[in-house]
């Protein structure tokens, strides 16, 4: 069964008992499998596989349920924390380890399938809530944030790449030279996210973390607010592109630049398969290295798993599916088909790589995995630092649209974040 859905309505979709199916035929197990991405041919190459386990088993039905991940990111905690949602679920909120399966009890080989996925497992471990050998999924990717450049539109406005060691002010200023030579629409962008926010953040010597609470935004984070609201005035960080949604709702800008209307745009590695397979030879791009700052040159880092939930009823057939997912013939294949770069340690995988701009950029972000700040792996893990993400998007985007001055917006963000403290110590 397979379900195509967006917003709340399939997150809805995802508790449904499917009483029908027990009635019909009370041997069937029935597991709701929520999944979302960007890269459409990984969506559908993951409804086929779950077909795949059905066949070998007969007795479990998976639904298929396929959303996006705006509502996945907001509406899965919720759903959890009342006791509903699916079985299985893909995330990159590491903060639901409470609602997890340890599924090691239930696997015919969990010696094995640690093995594979070896200390990657560790991130869904926190400590004091999910046993420390306890297998809970697995890690689906691995992504690290670096910016994608137009090369056509640089090579037309005789602009060097921005070289490994430039900042993010001399990547901005060079895109919006090729923009102004070129008449492309916008110089840079980014994603509508905290996470995309953040790695520059970084650079600039931001901590979003001090003495066990979370403080932001520090000075450092406050001249980077001050830098991205200069560039919306000037037209080099367009304030339409984070103005357009409301609130703290997630907007990718991938199509713009794939459309060719970006000549620079800071996203991740989990674009390139899309990208190859959407630009085709339309025009060059490949990646360039972190923007550097006054702390370095880093690389946000983040990922995504496959989990299962303890609110099953059916957990067996919950851990049967996730180790046929996280098996190593299933996860090479989608390592090599899709570009991605697993939890699982996969020999030598050969990379489907169809333009030298694919590979060029893929090989820009193989020599990144190592440019994380510890401080940002850190952040991943903590709890609230979804808070943190949403109020960045909300604040920033009240700014760009000129609803808060930049003091205003620092002080809104300060006592946000005070909020954040507040009930994170209450909760404790």
């Amino acid at each position: 069964m397979k379900t195509y859905l967006s917003g709340a309505f399939a997150l809805a979709l995802a508790t449904v008992s499917f009483a029908w199916s027990s009635v019909a035929m009370a041997e069937t197990q029935t597991i709701t499998f929520l999944f979302t991405d960007d890269d459409q041919a990984y969506v559908e190459r993951m409804e086929a596989l779950s077909k795949e386990f059905e066949t070998a088993h007969p007795d479990i039905k998976v639904n298929f349920v396929s959303s996006g991940y705006d509502a996945v990111a907001k509406q899965l905690p919720v759903q959890l924390a009342i006791g509903e949602g699916p079985d299985v679920a893909k995330i990159t909120d590491w903060q639901l380890a409470p609602y997890y399966l340890d599924m090691r009890p239930l696997m015919k080989d969990p010696d094995g399938f640690a093995k594979l996925h070896g200390d990657s497992l560790n991130t869904l471990r926190f400590p004091g809530v999910n046993d420390a050998n306890s297998i809970n999924g697995y890690v689906a990717s691995q992504t690290f944030n670096l910016p994608f450049v137009n090369k056509t539109l640089f090579e037309q406005a005789k602009e060097p790449l921005p070289q490994p060691t430039a900042t993010l002010k001399d990547i901005v200023e060079a895109s919006a030279r090729v923009a102004k030579a070129t008449g492309a629409q916008i110089p840079f962008t980014m994603d509508r996210s905290g996470h995309r926010f953040s790695g520059a953040a970084f650079s600039y010597g931001s901590n979003y973390v001090k003495d066990g609470k979370f403080a932001f935004p520090d000075d450092a984070a406050k001249h980077y607010i001050t830098d991205l609201y200069n560039w919306t005035k000037d037209g080099s960080f367009p304030k339409e592109m984070w103005g357009a949604a409301g609130g703290t709702q997630y907007k990718n800008m991938g199509d713009e630049f794939v459309n060719g209307n970006v000549v620079t745009y800071l996203a991740g590695n989990w674009m390139v398969n899309p990208f190859q397979k959407k630009i085709g030879d339309a025009f060059d791009w490949t990646a360039i290295s972190a923007p550097c700052g006054d702390a370095g040159c880093y690389a946000m880092p983040g990922g995504t798993a496959i989990v299962g939930f303890k609110r099953t009823k059916y957990p067996q057939a919950v851990a049967s599916f996730i180790e046929f997912l996280g098996s190593e013939k299933v996860q090479r294949e989608i390592a090599e088909n899709y570009v991605i770069l697993t939890g699982a340690d996969i020999k030598d995988p050969q990379y489907k790589l169809d333009s030298k701009n694919a590979k060029d950029a893929m090989a820009v972000f193989l020599a990144s995995r190592n440019s994380a700040p510890k401080a940002a792996r850190d952040l991943e893990r903590l709890k609230g630092s979804s808070a943190i993400y949403q109020l960045i998007v909300q604040r920033m985007s009240q700014l760009i649209v000129g609803e808060l001055s930049l003091e205003d917006t620092f002080k809104a963000m300060s006592a946000d974040v005070d909020k954040v403290n507040v009930a994170l110590a209450a909760n404790k």
